[in-house]
């Protein structure tokens, strides 16, 4: 089996409210399709997410009552974006089934506690494809607040031990620097902790699952649990589709 996260920032803009990439979103479902391989997908929440996320202070908790609107707004969105985008999936001939976090996860303090996990191997099963997103989810100690989804890729890779990890972004991999805004900025072909620890501390977009430096840390923990993790860029045609296959391809590949 195949663990693919595809990225907020590759399947909307991130900076626009509710901007869904519909031919982008297409694309990369033809593209997990023709390969036939058994995957379980998880997306981002992108602008569909982070931005009103961020405005209601949700990764914070639920310390005011106003908040709640909030949180319903956003649950709303992300599920609008799930549905997006398991219809590309479908009309690619992926049988996708959405399993939202807020039905089957639970946190404690920021983290992820619970998730149904039996409810993905049930699906699977089937012969079904469990696609699951951020979302807004109970929190036992802050009331509610922010399943990422690289938190979901972190519980989901440890459960089922995938042949591959693959986190698809709008850029080619992890930089020395911010690609969008440095034009001397290097891909990293091998990503590590000791190459974490070097990387300068920026952040672009809004974002309230944490910054690129915790999403490695998520990948690095995960690197130990599969054959291959990558990070790679799906706005490139082909690019995943290849990656799937196990060719070798543009990307950046991350060890524990």
């Amino acid at each position: 089996m195949i663990l693919v996260k595809l990225g907020g920032s590759v399947i909307t803009d991130k900076g626009r409210y509710r901007t869904f990439d519909p031919d982008t979103a297409g694309r990369l479902a033809e593209e997990i399709a023709r390969t036939g391989q058994d995957v379980v997908i998880v997306h981002g929440a992108g602008s569909f997410g982070h931005i009103l996320a961020k405005e209601h202070r949700l990764h914070l908790g639920i310390s005011d009552g106003s908040q709640l609107l909030g949180a319903s707004l956003v649950m709303s969105d992300v599920r609008e974006l799930d549905l997006e985008v398991c219809r590309r999936l479908s009309a690619k001939g992926v049988r996708a089934v959405p399993l939202p976090p807020a039905s089957c996860a639970a946190m404690r303090d920021g983290t992820l506690h619970h998730l149904d996990l039996d409810l993905f191997k049930a699906y699977l099963h089937l012969g079904m494809v469990p696609v699951t997103f951020g979302d807004v989810v109970r929190d036992e100690v802050r009331g509610l607040s922010i399943c990422s989804g690289d938190q979901l890729m972190a519980a989901l890779a440890k459960e089922f031990r995938p042949n591959k990890v693959i986190f698809v972004t709008d850029v080619d991999g992890v930089f020395t620097a911010d690609p969008t805004q440095d034009p001397k900025a290097r891909l990293i072909e091998t990503v590590d902790q000791k190459v974490l620890d070097s990387l300068p501390r920026t952040e672009r977009n809004v974002d309230v699952t944490g910054s690129i430096f915790a999403k490695i840390r998520y990948m690095i923990g995960m690197a130990s649990l599969t054959n291959e993790c990558l990070v790679l860029n799906g706005k490139v045609p082909g690019r995943l589709e290849a990656a799937i296959r196990g060719e070798r391809v543009i990307a950046s590949r991350v060890v524990s």
